[in-house]
């Protein structure tokens, strides 16, 4: 059981497991030198040619050879070390680079859950399988042949033949093992990441499970998941316990026989009294490398249940790497139609343009496609048919990096990293000074505050969990106005925050749209009013477009919404 992939894709781990390898081999010849020397000893004692004056230096010689195996196998287990953390290295960085050419769009391959756990987990089961499995495993055919020769010259021809014979049955009892586990392991890796996925999403969920008090069911469910992952984890046990006895057995019983063998030729005079010590004190070598690669079975079965993942996730098809910069011009869909997957089509043939500094609306209830029209946009989506151009250019053709630079988004679940207002800042643009940093906080209405605390050093939790709302929208849009790309998304940036801090987004909005090209999604009719024109969406196509007051004469799906918001917003305030 040996992944010529993973070797492949780590050749320079190679020499660190050769030379694993080779301080095994020479630990066994330091070991059968101990044993001859201890043989020998015994011979000469019992034949009367040695008194215990003359075992001085036959014990310096043991001393030395132990130290010596100290030495071996420290540089082994060092070896081991340097195999692993070379190809956890190697393997991540695979895994990043893979993820950067994916782009955003890498969840229509794999969860992120998935993806933190072949990355963490699933490397972490390799190290084990680089470090310990596959250098017992070369370790462990090589031995015997070894130990074949040296009973062979140094004892009983026989005796090495029948060791030789029985040390096949651990590897055989092995293979019978591997095609029941190689099942179990890959059920037990789906049913991991499963757990994984249900407890991310639990962990990030809990508030809303506590706002409505299913906390309790969520609770019960993850029980009857990780219960099943026990009753699975429980079976991948049984079956390491069952082949850990199987070997056992062979190996014992193989050193067992191999004794006998020697002490019967002793017995009928065939070798003599070191031969059958040395024997009888070597042929336990025989079995324990083969039965320590059986050891490691678990070992290299999670790895290859990871591996199989990780090769899974590197094998994805991705897209040819694109070299065109995003031209100046507009933005085009034509008859753009896209599905998350083939049962259930999102966007059904939709037209729309936005033109070069253009201020451009779209509204419709929720579900209606605004924000895959954003995504698909962002490239976090691929468009599966019509035309979307950027500048007259395909959108499939123009880099990821240059659109990036060339469109910002904004919407509301904007992350901000642990560490200081000016980092999170820095971050959209890295040469920006002070005081451009705080002209973009004052212009979203934030210096003030910030001033009242740390100014730019003020610190931010997780995901600035320590302002509110509105503060983190502001600070979300100071951002990106400090990214000064030529177009902007704003999707529902106004959403679920404070009248205040709303009116201070839309104001900084409309002056972008004065200079940049701007597209404001919002399911507020009221926030596109003044926009250049208006797209309404309805069940994933544009219902009709046009100008604030051209839908409301249409006395269509526009101004049928209008009329519902407006009763809503007046009753509210008749509410007050």
């Amino acid at each position: 059981m040996f992944d010529k992939r993973l070797m492949l894709l780590c050749p320079e781990s190679k020499r660190y497991i050769l030379g694993n390898i080779l301080l095994q081999f020479l630990e066994l010849c330091l070991n059968a030198a101990m044993i001859v020397t201890v043989a020998v000893s015994v011979q000469r004692l019992y034949d009367g040619a040695w008194s215990l004056q003359n075992l001085a230096l036959p014990l310096l010689g043991i001393l030395c050879t132990v130290l010596l195996r100290f030495f071996t196998t420290r540089y082994a287990v060092r070896m081991s070390y340097l195999a692993s953390r070379t190809v956890k290295r190697v393997m991540r960085e695979k895994i990043y680079a893979k993820l950067l050419r994916l782009g955003t769009a890498y969840r229509e391959h794999v969860t992120t859950a998935e993806l933190v756990q072949e990355a963490v987990e699933g490397v972490d089961q390799l190290e084990s399988y680089f470090g310990q499995y596959v250098p017992q495993f070369f370790y462990a055919f090589m031995a015997p042949i070894a130990l074949f020769f040296l009973f062979g010259f140094g004892g009983s021809w026989r005796v090495a033949a029948v060791l030789l014979i029985c040390v096949p049955l651990i590897p055989g009892a092995i293979m019978t093992v591997q095609k029941i586990a190689k099942k179990i392991l890959a059920k037990y890796w789906g049913q991991y990441t499963q757990l994984g996925s249900a407890f991310l999403e639990n962990l990030q969920g809990m508030t809303t499970l506590k706002t409505y008090q299913a906390d309790e069911f969520k609770n019960a469910e993850m029980n009857r998941e990780s219960e099943h992952f026990r009753k699975v984890t429980m079976a991948v046990l049984t079956m390491q316990l069952n082949s850990v006895t199987i070997m056992d057995f062979v190996a014992y019983g193989g050193a067992a026989l191999g004794i006998l063998l020697a002490a019967r030729a002793f017995i009928a005079g065939s070798i003599g009294l070191a031969n059958v010590v040395f024997m009888i004190l070597l042929s336990a070598d025989f079995f324990l490398p083969m039965r320590r690669l059986g050891s490691y079975f678990h070992v290299a079965m999670n790895g290859m249940a990871a591996s199989d993942k990780i090769f899974k996730f590197l094998g994805e098809p991705e897209p040819e790497e694109k070299t065109e910069s995003v031209p100046g011009g507009g933005i085009e869909l034509k008859n753009v139609r896209f599905a998350y997957d083939r049962e259930r089509e999102i966007l059904h043939g939709v037209s729309l343009s936005i033109p070069e500094k253009g201020f451009i609306g779209i509204v419709g209830e929720s579900g209606s496609g605004k924000s895959t029209v954003a995504s698909l946009l962002m490239k976090r989506n691929t468009v599966g048919s019509g035309s979307l151009t950027v500048g007259g250019k395909e959108i499939g053709s123009l880099s990821e990096v240059s659109l990036m630079k060339t469109i910002t988004y904004v919407g509301t679940g904007s992350v901000f990293f642990k560490g200081t207002v000016r980092e999170n800042l820095l971050l959209a643009a890295p040469d920006a000074d002070d005081a451009a940093l705080w002209k973009a906080l004052s212009d979203c209405a934030l210096s003030d505050f910030l001033q009242s605390q740390n100014g730019l050093d003020t610190p931010l939790l997780e995901n600035a969990g320590n302002l509110s709302g509105g503060q983190k929208q502001r600070l979300a849009l100071a951002r990106a106005m400090l990214h000064d790309s030529p177009v902007y998304i704003f999707d529902e940036a106004t959403s679920n925050i404070d009248v205040e801090s709303e009116e201070t987004i839309l104001s900084r909005i409309r002056d972008l749209a004065k200079s940049k090209t701007v597209l404001l999604i919002s399911h507020r009719l009221a926030n596109v009013t003044d926009t250049d024109c208006v797209y309404v969406m309805q069940s994933g196509s544009v219902a009709e477009h046009g100008t604030h007051g051209e839908l409301l004469k249409k006395n269509g799906v526009y101004a049928k919404l209008w009329r519902v918001q407006a009763a809503l917003e007046a009753y509210g305030k008749e509410a007050v």
